[in-house]
């Protein structure tokens, strides 16, 4: 998933934690917000977390450029989301 990068993230990455405790694997694109309760709540610890190297490109319609923060991959399993 890419979730909005706004207010609303914290709903979209407390849903992939949870569904993750309920079976699902989800795999999210996000901002390296690692200073976020967020993060600390339902990232860290409770998912595989890989950080991209550089910055994403992001392209929409005929623009296309840079974001203005780094970004990680999290990924959340069954496995992962049970650990303390």
């Amino acid at each position: 998933m890419n979730p909005p990068y706004g207010r609303d993230v914290e709903a979209w990455i407390k849903k992939a934690y949870e569904s993750a405790k309920t079976g699902a694997t989800v795999v999210a694109l996000l901002p390296a917000r690692t200073d976020t309760a967020w993060f600390h709540e339902f990232v860290y610890n409770k998912a595989m977390v890989e950080f991209l190297r550089g910055r994403v490109r992001f392209i929409l319609g005929d623009k296309s450029g840079p974001a203005t923060f780094p970004s990680m991959i999290v990924i959340w399993t069954p496995r992962w989301s049970e650990r303390k």
